[in-house]
């Protein structure tokens, strides 16, 4: 007891420190200390921060976004390093099990499977596979949706050998630097392509990946805007007829895209411009080009979710693979459409000769839009004529317009590009032609989905009708022969039955 009155006596005597009690003093000390620790503490956490590259102030819902985006003018590319020689001639294989409706099932995770593969292997054509994989990350809901024959495994990512530091949660963070190494300072002599948006350079990454490295120009911030429009619309998106989106660049002023690089020009230049030195695209390999195209609005239409709508589809943003696939690509005028809306109002955009009509009188959009677009890319690849072409007399300015006009007088066979040096079969031409003349519908209502023009470009249901079309006319063929066997059948049933026969066949 004595022990503890001293004790407090102690620490209750006063100190030379201001006269406070020892107790005081030993109070302020371990609260001092207690601050102190956590001060530094505070501090290591906030250096820990700063020394990590952050994308919080770069987040995509921070991007100023604009309904108003500018109109991209028709470009012609340049196209670089290509062969001398291409195969025109393609043999597209079609399989009876291609034509069996297959369930395509989206994935609502994030695609990691691009970052782990160790090769990057190229589609090649004529494969037996017929399911087509395409992946969608948070943005997009599972779905399940039917298609006829959109096959095809999608080939792993080119980012090998890249660490991952997305935060998006898919893609790559390109660093200036790192795009600066890959374009060679974005030499002049890289140039792709240019336009409203910026300019397109081929680059090389540190692992040997060639890429497309699209540059936006800041113009009173178009960049922010056509960033967020093409992140949002194919950031997730996997499909082997759309161009990769591999990753971005976000440093200062600069907005940068990172796409596999297609190196075999665009179906504009095989139409009308440079690679026509290379020969004339055949038939086959039009059909080829315009049937991949249509497998990825299918998708971009009918299989994810928010829908998302292309906003231009022109012959000069259908880029083609070695292989003569299809890749869609700039998707810096889409729109996404959720599944609650009909249609979305917005200014009009897109390419004069391309753009819906409803959609350029009332500037209601949906995805009828894109498929009157895909009518006209149709109706190119046949004729082998611009949409608008002001060389021509009058009445031929227009294309859709003269190719109506030539149907209605029938002569239907006069429109096939001149330069073909093997024409295609009447069938197929009127298969074509009937598939564009749907798509270019007045009423858009009465144009079909894109799934259904993949089915109809593929034939699914044409060898149905023909072979039901011959089996009927061997069974009249049958009774003839058999009628003939009976006396007087020539004079009772014959006549008839030969017109009847001669109908079957028409």
């Amino acid at each position: 007891m004595a022990s503890g009155s001293s004790l407090n006596d102690h620490l209750s005597k006063k100190t030379s420190f201001w006269g406070l009690s020892l107790w005081v003093l030993i109070c302020i000390c371990i609260g001092a200390f207690i601050v102190l620790i956590l001060g530094l503490l505070s501090m290591w956490i906030l250096f820990r921060k700063k020394s990590k590259r952050s994308m919080d102030k770069f987040t995509i819902s921070q991007i100023p976004f604009s309904k108003d985006i500018r109109i991209d003018q028709v470009g012609i590319q340049t196209p670089n390093d290509h062969p001398e020689h291409r195969l025109l001639s393609v043999d597209v294989k079609r399989n009876d099990e291609n034509s069996e409706v297959r369930a395509v099932t989206k994935s609502s995770e994030p695609d990691n499977n691009s970052q782990c593969s160790s090769t990057y292997q190229h589609e090649k054509a004529g494969n037996s596979q017929s399911g087509e994989e395409g992946s969608s990350g948070n943005a997009r809901k599972q779905a399940s949706r039917s298609y006829g024959g959109l096959g095809g495994i999608v080939p792993p990512s080119p980012l090998v050998g890249l660490p991952e530091i997305s935060h998006l949660g898919w893609g790559h963070w390109f660093t200036l630097r790192d795009l600066e190494l890959a374009t060679n300072r974005f030499s002049t002599e890289n140039i792709l392509g240019e336009g409203g948006y910026g300019v397109v350079y081929k680059g090389r990454l540190i692992n040997g990946t060639e890429v497309a490295v699209k540059k936006l120009l800041n113009n009173l911030g178009q960049a922010e805007k056509e960033f967020r429009v093409e992140v949002e619309a194919i950031g997730h998106v996997r499909h082997k007829n759309l161009v990769r989106l591999l990753g971005y660049c976000i440093e200062g002023v600069h907005r940068m895209l990172v796409y596999e690089y297609v190196n075999n020009g665009n179906l504009e230049q095989w139409l009308h411009g440079a690679m026509c030195q290379h020969g004339t695209l055949t038939w086959e390999a039009r059909m080829k080009v315009l049937l991949g195209t249509a497998k990825a609005l299918a998708y971009l239409h009918e299989a994810i979710e928010p829908k998302v709508v292309h906003r231009d589809i022109k012959s000069s943003n259908i880029l083609i693979d070695d292989e003569f696939n299809a890749k869609v690509s700039d998707f810096g005028l889409a729109k996404l459409l959720g599944s609650g809306e009909s249609h979305i109002t917005t200014r009009v955009m897109g390419t004069f000769g391309y753009v819906a009509p409803e959609y350029a009188n009332t500037g209601l959009l949906n995805e009828k839009s894109d498929i009157y677009s895909f009518g006209v890319l149709l109706l190119e690849a046949i004729t082998g004529r611009d949409p608008v072409d002001y060389a021509r007399p009058s009445n031929e300015v227009n294309l859709v317009e003269w190719l109506k006009m030539m149907v209605a007088t029938r002569r239907a066979e006069e429109v096939v590009d001149m330069n073909l040096e093997i024409k295609p079969t009447t069938r197929a031409l009127k298969r074509a032609l009937l598939v564009a003349l749907r798509c270019i519908d007045p009423e858009s209502i009465k144009r079909p989905k894109m799934s259904q023009v993949v089915r109809m470009l593929e034939a699914d249901e044409f060898p149905l009708h023909e072979d039901r079309r011959s089996r009927k006319s061997r069974s009249i063929s049958l009774e003839i022969e058999s009628m003939k066997e009976i006396p007087g059948s020539e004079q009772t049933g014959g006549p008839s039955e030969s017109h009847k026969s001669e109908t079957s066949h028409e």
